[in-house]
């Protein structure tokens, strides 16, 4: 597979042009089988994946445990990015608040070391941003880690321009992590990949297949198991679900003129997006790992980017990404 780099500081990241999200492995997408989930990280890595991301606060803890369990003889291999931020208490349990803070980050910080079985953490986000603490102190004590030798590289996921900009004038920042997909194309209208461009900083894209929809597989809510926290989003929820099933159809319909799977047409628009994009489709599956990884040697032409642009243009999708109460920790 080949490489990307992310960020431009003291050289930067080097990364797989396709990482992969840990996520449902342990976390909101229904039953996982631990064993299949390790299987399917080995085979990611033995593709030439190399960025592998996990955070705390799926499960809580038990994804970077799990993750931990599958590098602890490939850690060569990994580059391993991690975040905190969602605030997880002393049991483990979430608390629904954002925590900035900075014994708070160096609390989660010596966690995640801990169970990921790990010496440093090659990239480190804070996962959402605290409106109650200033984003210049949650970054201090980010950068009093990377000099301890803790971190190797800092990151911001979901954050507003300004947020980044303060942030990165504390520590450069190497990655921005927001979502970004053909049906959510939110950051090239509202600053966020152009401000990202502007600082040098590499920007990384989860849920690059709008939560799986646009694989084209998921024709009704009901396709989706009971514990499936799909099930609240807004975009899969009644006339919301039908409208974005015909934009669904409609990108499935170019994939097979060209003979792809709608994933791979999906994930080859984003990789198209410029060289500092890496997206990280997430899966607990060894057939739609292939598939993803297969998205990789898709190019796309200009007539083909058109095409897709007619169909699924910037704010086509119906329905917010969250729920409310989620919606509101983001882009702060």
């Amino acid at each position: 597979m080949q490489r990307r780099q992310l960020g431009d500081h003291d050289g930067g990241l080097e990364v797989s042009a396709q990482g992969l999200g840990c996520m449902g492995m342990s976390y909101a997408y229904g039953p996982a089988d631990d064993q299949e989930s390790i299987r399917v990280i080995h085979r990611a890595l033995d593709s030439g994946v190399t960025l592998l991301d996990t955070a705390d606060v799926y499960g809580p803890w038990t994804n970077e445990k799990l993750v931990g369990r599958a590098i602890a003889d490939r850690r060569e291999q990994v580059v391993l990015a991690t975040k905190f931020g969602n605030e997880v208490d002393e049991n483990g349990a979430r608390t629904g608040r954002i925590n900035g803070r900075p014994e708070y980050v160096r609390r989660c910080v010596d966690g995640s070391l801990r169970r990921l079985g790990i010496d440093h953490i090659d990239l480190c986000y804070q996962h959402r941003v605290d409106r109650d603490v200033p984003v210049a102190e949650t970054f201090g004590a980010l950068a009093e880690l990377v000099q301890q030798g803790k971190v190797r590289h800092l990151g911001i996921s979901e954050a507003a321009p300004e947020t980044i900009r303060a942030a990165h004038a504390v520590h450069p920042i190497t990655a921005v992590q927001t979502e970004y997909s053909l049906f959510s194309r939110e950051p090239e209208d509202n600053g966020v990949l152009a401000t990202a461009r502007e600082l040098g900083i590499g920007f990384v894209a989860y849920s690059p297949l709008g939560r799986g929809f646009l694989a084209g597989t998921i024709r009704s809510p009901q396709d989706l198991p009971e514990d499936d926290f799909r099930r609240t989003a807004p975009r899969f929820q009644g006339a919301n679900f039908d409208r974005n099933l015909v934009v669904v159809d409609k990108v499935r319909e170019i994939a097979e003129r060209k003979g792809v799977t709608a994933s791979q047409l999906a994930l080859a628009w984003v990789l198209a997006q410029g060289a500092d994009v890496v997206p990280i489709p997430g899966t607990k599956r060894l057939n739609y790992l292939e598939d993803n990884i297969g998205a990789s040697d898709v190019q796309l032409s200009d007539e083909e980017l058109a095409a897709i642009e007619a169909v699924a243009p910037v704010g086509v999708a119906v329905g917010e990404r969250y729920p409310e109460q989620a919606m509101n920790t983001v882009h702060l």
